[in-house]
């Protein structure tokens, strides 16, 4: 949906658009389609998390309007929950606004669920645009289990609950397939893979996504002991981590041999779904 005019639009129906931003400092040309970069352009406001990296997304956009005349409300961490109403007043007030990610997509590993929690109780329509997300893209490159999958967010800093939430998460990962998601603060990364390397069986499979959408992307995966033998360097270098375990003999039993799952329902079947994910 792109308003014709966001700017002079007085009806009642405000429209909360999530914007996605790129990964990096990579043009949004190269990672957002024209119609979106236009409905973006459109828009009345903002909701971001630093208004100074939300202004210069918006400078390489290219506004239609002079920056300083667009809004820009805060919704981070230290917002309470009463301050919520005030930043979707203006779609309610028939204003067409954007939550705009730091990085990536919103409300995903990114501030904002709350805020489109309320849009859908106060009746504003809320309206995805399409763009990158780190968190698919690396699950979609690893070839782990796309069929079924869980995001974690961070994991404990500290070394001992760490470990033990690795193992509690591959332990997971070896009982039903699935693939498992997290990720790390980018200067922690490098202290993440030591524990991986250090808590999970040499067989278990991990992807490391680096640096997704930009020049020096990196997406590689290996067995624990090949990552032993051939640790990289992703110290502050964003990047998504993908785990997979080795079944166990019961969970081998339950999946059949190795092969290609289905994704499409067969003849007969219509209506039926392939396995969906967690995350």
């Amino acid at each position: 949906m792109v308003p014709e005019s966001a700017s002079t639009d007085t009806s009642p129906e405000g429209v909360l658009f999530l914007v996605p931003s790129t990964l990096g400092e990579s043009e949004p040309a190269e990672v957002l389609s024209g119609a979106v970069l236009q409905t973006i352009r459109r828009l009345d406001g903002f909701v971001a998390e630093e208004p100074k990296t939300a202004r210069a997304f918006l400078r390489r956009v290219g506004m239609e309007r002079p920056l300083q005349d667009v809004r820009i409300a805060v919704l981070n961490e230290h917002t309470h929950a009463a301050d919520l109403p005030a930043l979707l007043e203006p779609a309610l007030n028939g204003q067409h606004i954007g939550l705009l990610s730091e990085a990536g997509y919103p409300a995903v590993a990114d501030p904002g669920t709350e805020l489109i929690a309320l849009a859908h109780a106060r009746g504003v329509k809320v309206v995805p645009l399409v763009g990158p997300s780190s968190l698919l893209l690396a699950l979609a490159a690893s070839g782990l289990n796309g069929q079924g999958f869980c995001f974690h967010g961070y994991l404990p800093i500290e070394s001992a609950p760490r470990a033990a939430r690795i193992r509690e998460i591959e332990a997971r990962s070896r009982s039903d397939g699935s693939a498992q998601i997290f990720i790390e603060a980018p200067y922690r990364n490098q202290q993440m893979l030591a524990a991986l390397i250090e808590a999970c069986e040499p067989r278990t499979r991990l992807c490391l996504a680096t640096d997704l959408t930009l020049h020096d992307e990196a997406i590689r995966t290996r067995t624990i002991a090949a990552w032993r033998s051939a640790t990289p360097d992703i110290n502050r270098r964003p990047t998504v981590f993908v785990l997979q375990a080795s079944p166990s003999a019961d969970a081998a039993k339950r999946s059949g041999p190795p092969g290609l799952r289905r994704s499409r329902p067969r003849s007969g079947e219509r209506g039926a779904r392939p396995g969906s994910g967690e995350a």
